[in-house]
């Protein structure tokens, strides 16, 4: 059962047998959340587009991004406590830049085709691991690799599609933050907090002009 609390959809457990295992917080509600990097416009139109043109049944629930915490399931007495250690984990970081170039799979251990990052992959690495730690520490079912999406779940001729139309796709954007997301009762994930870097950038790094749309390829 689901159930409105201070604007959070809550998941709401049915009373246990005071012999079996609880909430180790005492607290029978539950929010799913995740923390990811936003992909800033005009980026995120063009792969929310392409998305939505190939078919993809996710396309609506959640915005382009890079994943540093996938979904997961908390109680929600732990929001105040994850909010500080997402915000302490913001403060000790700088902004730095992401490149999208091509596109990659991880068939056929999972139906996905993404656009790959040329750029920024260590600090997407390291700011990962410290989001999964502390209230956040959870163990990993694959090796973490920072994407981005554009094809999940989808017919082999859809995700051949999607692989050869964003081949030559490029992008590069700088990031400032990272945002917490929760999962609503409609299976969409909407922004709760956006967490900014509190240290300024190291140096300069250049910036492209701009992202490059993509053609569906021979496989139409």
């Amino acid at each position: 059962m689901t159930e409105g609390v201070n604007g959070h959809t809550v998941q709401v457990v049915p009373a246990v047998d005071p012999g079996e295992s609880v909430d180790p917080l005492g607290s029978a509600a539950r929010v799913d959340i995740g923390v990811a990097i936003g992909i800033p416009e005009p980026y995120r139109t063009e792969l929310q587009d392409w998305r939505e043109r190939l078919g993809d049944p996710n396309a609506a629930l959640i915005v382009p991004h890079v994943t540093l915490l996938g979904p997961t399931s908390v109680g929600f007495v732990e929001l105040p406590m994850i909010e500080r250690h997402l915000a302490q984990t913001a403060r000790t970081n700088s902004p730095f830049t992401i490149r999208l170039r091509g596109s990659g799979t991880f068939r056929p251990l999972s139906p996905v085709v993404f656009v790959a990052l040329a750029m920024g992959i260590l600090r997407c690495e390291k700011l990962a691991a410290v989001v999964r730690s502390g209230p956040l520490d959870r163990p990993l079912s694959f090796a973490y690799h920072p994407h981005v999406t554009v094809a999940h779940d989808l017919a082999e001729d859809a995700l051949d599609r999607a692989f050869d139309a964003l081949a030559e796709y490029q992008a590069q954007f700088e990031v400032n933050g990272f945002g917490l997301y929760e999962r609503g009762a409609d299976l969409r994930w909407r922004q709760l907090r956006f967490f900014p870097f509190g240290r300024p950038e190291r140096g300069p790094e250049p910036v492209g002009g701009g992202g490059r749309r993509a053609t569906l390829g021979s496989r139409e």
